[in-house]
């Protein structure tokens, strides 16, 4: 299936500002509500399902040059339009 990029961001932050947006996030799913997201002239506000699909990511990419890599945690949502997702536990700690 193509894969339509609706909203994309990318920038260097301090962990305190990255945690604020996620603690941002985290009460708008704990609420119901929609997930907007604005940077300068994009926007997208998308309302997760009550039970989305959680996947948790951590890779490590080499570099070919034989340089240091970059290694990378990625949190995804996802969701069926018009349907909800199931699973099971998961811990952080």
């Amino acid at each position: 299936m193509p894969e339509e990029v609706l909203f994309k961001f990318e920038q260097r932050m301090d962990r305190t500002e990255i945690a604020d947006y996620l603690r941002t996030v985290a009460d708008n799913l704990e609420d119901g509500g929609s997930l907007s997201l604005e940077a300068g002239d994009e926007s997208v506000t998308m309302t997760p399902p009550a039970r989305p699909t959680f996947e948790i990511k951590a890779e490590r990419e080499t570099s070919s040059s034989g340089g240091p890599g970059e290694l990378s945690i990625e949190f995804e949502l996802e969701w069926d339009e018009g349907e909800e997702g199931t699973g099971g536990d998961l811990n952080i700690e």
